[in-house]
């Protein structure tokens, strides 16, 4: 009895432990972002916090560094948001209410989300990295050579892939999220064009509803052998409602917009 009772203590003093250090991480990269006024130190810290996915023999590095990427994607990406509220021209309070924000997302990312393993909590993981990946990388790559934008995405790409194929008993997974990378290298050459006139949020949230569809379609041939109307038609009506919809809103809601800061 004696024995479990240590196994209990040790088991709680862990869990303490692990929350703490992650929302310290959260506070401290938004706190690191506000004294320098750069978001490198920031990303040295997010690295440096990963420092378990090398500590073992060299021979698994390659192995560990594939299984985290989608957190690195939403670190990194977390980093550019932060980094680009601090510097952005809002209101202070604006500014400390999103700062907050993203500080809270971050927390509730390190604490609930990533630690799951079921496959519907991994395909949530690989659809936070993916909106939040692609949203983050055109916030900062306006004058960027196209070549790196495309690079970027086709990590992206596998990485949220292979994530979301690493749940499933899926013998091809490579050859599959190389495919799902270069697609997401097209549609992020696309989306670079596109961007220029309609912003990065649209482009994310239309990559994100694309990778949806996709994974309906997979986890339905996955389970019968085929895709099923049946399985794919709500995704398939929720997300074109929403590619089509967003973009009225967001033109309804510019030209408000801007007449209220004219008007100002």
């Amino acid at each position: 009895m004696e024995f479990l009772k240590n196994v209990r203590r040790r088991s709680f003093l862990s869990e303490v432990v692990y929350v703490a250090l992650n929302i310290g991480l959260a506070i401290a990269v938004v706190l690191i972002i506000r004294a320098t006024e750069s978001p490198w130190p920031a990303v040295g810290l997010v690295f440096l916090s990963k420092w378990r996915v090398l500590a073992v023999k060299p021979r698994y590095w390659f192995v560990n560094v594939q299984a985290n990427l989608v957190d690195f994607i939403v670190s990194i990406s977390l980093v550019v948001f932060l980094y680009t509220t601090y510097i952005s021209n809002i209101g202070a309070f604006q500014k400390l209410f999103t700062l907050g924000l993203f500080t809270l997302l971050y927390g509730c990312w390190l604490l609930f989300l990533k630690p799951q393993s079921k496959r519907l909590y991994v395909a949530l993981q690989a659809g936070v990295a993916l909106f939040a990946g692609v949203a983050a990388l055109y916030t900062i790559s306006y004058d960027w050579p196209s070549s790196m934008v495309v690079l970027a995405m086709w990590l992206i790409g596998f990485a949220t892939a292979h994530h979301v194929l690493a749940s499933y008993s899926e013998t091809h997974i490579l050859f599959l999220s190389l495919l799902w990378g270069l697609v997401m290298a097209e549609l992020g050459w696309l989306a670079y064009h596109w961007t220029t006139s309609y912003g990065f949020p649209r482009a994310a949230l239309i990559i994100l509803c694309i990778g949806f569809i996709s994974q309906k379609c997979y986890d339905s041939y996955y389970h019968y052998q085929k895709i099923r109307g049946n399985d794919i038609i709500l995704p398939v009506l929720f997300t074109t409602s929403v590619v089509v919809v967003l973009p009225i809103i967001l033109n309804i809601i510019d030209p408000i917009n801007n007449h209220f800061t004219i008007g100002l």
